[in-house]
């Protein structure tokens, strides 16, 4: 019997080819997946890194609501350094307007950034808990392939009435396949989750600093004001 990829896929039974296509779908998610945060990353990023600079002119040059409407701009959503600016400048103006003091307009601010950032890391993390899902539950999906393959041995041994390698050759060979597809899967969904979680969490600490120094500018601007 020829082992190559064509003549073990035709040996394979129902069972075992339908836990090989289901592997290959889950694969095809996960590198989807993977794709399209990639995407919304480098759009995030591109677009902080236009924004950022005329964000940091305003602010220092005391030009608040200028600042305010460039940040909100429908164009300059997907903007993590944008959304995080206008949240803490919405909520420091409308404190002020309210007649806060100046230490609950600045907590005001920092708790509409910290939301801010909350939300806009959860909208980052959509589609990783399904990469994870699949890293997770891949290699015993191969895994009840890998049992009917054995069954399938034994069967083989029964058909025969002989133990040898020719009769449980077909079994085996589906057994270890689908065994190779799941741990592979998993393989390549968890490196995909851990590579796109890392993202997250650079990005996370990028809005964190821009906080920081958005509360900065409002603390300078207080005191220049003293």
């Amino acid at each position: 019997m020829q082992f190559g990829l064509i003549e073990m896929w035709q040996a394979m039974g129902m069972m075992a080819k339908s836990v090989a296509m289901s592997l290959i779908f889950l694969s095809v998610v996960a590198i989807y997946l993977f794709v399209e945060r990639q995407i919304v990353f480098a759009k995030a990023k591109t677009k902080s890194k236009k924004i950022a600079p005329k964000l940091a002119e305003l602010l220092k040059s005391g030009n608040i609501q200028e600042a305010l409407t460039l940040s909100s701009k429908k164009e300059n959503k997907g903007s993590h350094l944008a959304r995080v600016t206008a949240a803490g400048v919405r909520e420091f103006m409308e404190g002020e307007e309210a007649g806060l003091d100046f230490e609950q307009q600045i907590a005001s601010a920092q708790r509409g950034m910290d939301r801010a950032a909350i939300i806009f890391s959860q909208e980052l993390k959509r589609g990783l808990n399904t990469i994870a899902t699949i890293a997770t539950s891949s290699p015993f999906i191969g895994l009840f392939g890998t049992i009917f393959g054995i069954i399938n041995a034994f069967r083989g041994m029964a058909l025969t009435g002989s133990g040898g390698i020719g009769a449980v050759a077909a079994g085996i060979a589906e057994a270890l396949i689908t065994t190779a597809f799941g741990i592979g899967v998993a393989i390549i969904a968890l490196w995909c989750y851990n590579f796109l979680n890392t993202r997250v969490e650079i990005i996370g600490a990028e809005m964190s600093n821009t906080a920081s120094e958005v509360i900065d500018f409002f603390v300078r601007r207080e005191s220049q004001k003293g």
